[in-house]
């Protein structure tokens, strides 16, 4: 997590948790597949909290090595999944699992859709509020941050505001879930709406296997919100994930961010008691629209809007699915024959056993990058 004299942002508090609420991943999978990429220097993903025993991230070759008891959640060194893992992991499991393995894994294409909707996102959260840079020195320091971006977001929307970028987070099957929301708002009928924005590359609505993956990003979002509403989440839960030790005290920028924000704290579990409390006694009522906005990159213009179904059976049938694989329970899996179009322009398709194996997953995952065409 943070390191000493790393800093985090806070919209006069914060984009919070490090979640890709941009979600440009499929955008990828557009991109024309005449230019070649290669592997980029490896380092830990933004859920990884250790890289392997040599400061390098565990290769596809050395995980064979590992333990059979051995979990994805072991071998990448996760203590927490985000939203984003489970809704790529819903387009290619086993693309979400070469991620892990080989993080940094981007061609320079790639990276600037990414820069591009996190530049809109930006824009749009500054629309509401400034940012204020809080220097933290510990992990429970940059978590202090991600709480005190809650506390003050909770009463604007209790006062019928607008807020972006909400940290979400709850223990979902065995294993923590945090993300982001884009929007909430309430609607004209006194409706609590979650607004998903995705920007798009052309200016065309995604092809149904996207829609797909984005339905099922918000409806967790949701699932998770709720559950915080809801009272479900604890801080047992959040503190037996994370390790983090609710005792030590919090670093002078964070305390002094906390009093100007109203709020004497000096420990971080001071601060969750005031959150959980605030989460639970506010009336903030569950999710009740789900809506996914498509905007083009280039002229911000709007392609479409989606309203998405929220079935609560199919969210949960599909997580304990996908959480299967993460507690090692199951191996990844690759696309259906059906959606085979997916491997065209995926990064992993030279080393994929998968589609080697014409649906199998072979024994040797020797990584190799890409070569260029």
């Amino acid at each position: 997590m943070s390191a000493a004299g790393e800093e985090e942002t806070a919209p006069a508090e914060s984009s919070g948790f490090s979640d890709l609420s941009d979600s440009e991943l499929v955008e990828f999978l557009e991109l024309e597949d005449s230019q070649g990429s290669g592997a980029s220097g490896s380092k830990p993903g933004p859920s990884s909290e250790l890289p392997g025993k040599d400061g390098k991230a565990v290769s596809l070759q050395d995980c064979e090595k590992q333990p059979a008891a051995s979990s994805p959640m072991q071998r990448f060194h996760l203590q927490y999944l985000y939203v984003t893992d489970l809704s790529t992991q819903s387009w290619c499991e086993l693309q979400t699992a070469y991620g892990k393995e080989l993080p940094g894994f981007v061609t320079p294409e790639k990276a600037a859709v990414l820069d591009t909707g996190t530049s809109i996102h930006l824009a749009r959260e500054l629309e509401l509020h400034d940012l204020v840079t809080v220097p933290v020195t510990t992990r429970e320091d940059a978590w202090a941050v991600k709480f005190l971006n809650i506390l003050s977001m909770i009463p604007i929307l209790q006062s019928a505001g607008r807020i972006r970028e909400f940290p979400v987070f709850a223990e979902v099957e065995g294993v923590l879930l945090v993300g982001v929301i884009d929007e909430l708002h309430y609607t004209a009928k006194g409706e609590l709406e979650l607004a998903e924005l995705k920007t798009r590359r052309r200016p065309v609505l995604p092809l149904n296997a996207q829609k797909k993956k984005d339905c099922f990003q918000v409806s967790l979002y949701k699932y998770i919100f709720d559950a915080m509403v809801q009272g479900k989440v604890t801080p047992a839960n959040l503190i037996h994930h994370t390790k983090l030790c609710p005792d030590k005290p919090l670093g002078p920028s964070v305390q002094r961010h906390a009093r100007q924000g109203g709020f004497s704290v000096k420990s971080l579990g001071d601060l969750m008691e005031l959150v959980f409390l605030s989460l639970t006694l506010s009336d903030l009522p569950a999710i009740d629209i789900l809506k996914i906005e498509y905007i083009h990159q280039e002229t911000a213009s709007l392609l479409g809007t989606e309203i998405v179904a929220f079935e609560e059976n199919e969210v949960r049938g599909r997580v304990q699915h996908y959480m299967a694989y993460w507690r090692g329970q199951r191996e990844p899996q690759g696309v259906d024959i059906e959606e085979a179009w997916k491997c065209r322009t995926c990064n992993y398709t030279d080393i994929c056993t998968w589609k080697k194996g014409g649906g199998v997953l072979g024994s040797s995952l020797e990584p190799q990058a890409k070569k260029a065409r």
